[in-house]
């Protein structure tokens, strides 16, 4: 019979100590680093060269004209009243898609998450359609109450929230899954409304998820261009947003362009590094 020491003495003597497994490589294949490293570089060279083009002398005189501060008033006014009309509308409709059981649930949330693919021009053609002075529901606006959204500030809120709240539903309908539900059952045996499991318990547990969804919602919100200048039109001070500012500029002045489209970057590098312990993997 062998020695079950003898290995243990082998390894003792050749200096080697007890044998470990080998760990598996961390490098790389070549034929999975190139496309990688040419994929970064995609990513990453408009950016930078975003920063080497920028007017960094003319920086100052470009930011602080009037244009810019009433499109960026306006931008920030409209994102954060478009994320209010999300949480208002979303918070609820994700809790119906994560903890009720109805005929047509996954069409529903399809149809939840279709202007996170639909171009955002025919997002705003189909605001038109449906909220327009002749849409189906805008000419009752206009004729019962005398609202009319197209081409107002109002209509840039709508836009930016037809867009935006898609990001907060999944984002708050994933992190309602992810909960427990016996806490929720608990306080509905206590005696506890459904509503006031939900105001009490719920809301308190999924804080985190409603936080990054709301900032999510927030940035989406304050980039969107097409179902804005399609819904909302492009009006100095009144509908003329970042992002559309940053077109009309393009046009004439593109170093004013350039700066305009830092402030947006600088922007979205923020809002990443807010989210960055939630959406990305330590190391």
């Amino acid at each position: 019979m062998t020695d079950p020491h003898d290995g243990a003495a082998a390894d003792t003597l050749t200096g080697g100590g007890p044998r470990r497994r080998r760990r598996p490589g961390r490098g790389a294949p070549l034929p999975l680093l190139l496309p990688a490293l040419v994929g970064l570089a995609f990513l990453v060279v408009p950016l930078l060269a975003l920063l080497v083009r920028a007017p960094w002398r003319d920086l100052p005189d470009q930011l602080t004209s009037t244009e810019v501060w009433q499109a960026l008033q306006l931008s920030l006014v409209c994102a954060t009243s478009a994320t209010l009309v999300s949480l208002v509308l979303g918070v609820p409709l994700a809790w119906l898609l994560a903890r009720t059981e109805f005929p047509g649930r996954g069409i529903v949330r399809a149809l939840v998450t279709l202007p996170l693919v639909l171009p955002p021009v025919v997002g705003g053609v189909a605001l038109l359609t449906a909220l327009g002075r002749n849409g189906i529901v805008g000419q009752y606006l206009d004729s019962w109450f005398g609202i009319t959204l197209p081409f107002t500030t109002t209509g840039v809120i709508v836009a930016e929230a037809f867009v935006a709240m898609p990001f907060l539903v999944i984002s708050v309908e994933g992190t309602l899954r992810a909960a427990d539900k016996r806490f929720e059952e608990a306080a509905t045996t206590l005696g506890a409304s459904r509503f006031t499991a939900f105001r009490r318990v719920t809301l308190p547990l999924i804080a985190p998820g409603i936080a990054a969804g709301s900032v999510l919602a927030w940035a989406r919100a304050l980039g969107e261009f097409g179902a804005t200048i399609t819904f909302a039109g492009n009006f100095p001070g009144r509908t003329q947003t970042m992002p559309l500012a940053v077109y009309l500029a393009m046009q004439s002045d593109p170093a004013a362009a350039i700066a305009l489209s830092l402030v947006l970057l600088a922007v979205s590098v923020t809002v990443l590094a807010g989210l960055r312990d939630r959406w990305m993997t330590a190391s």
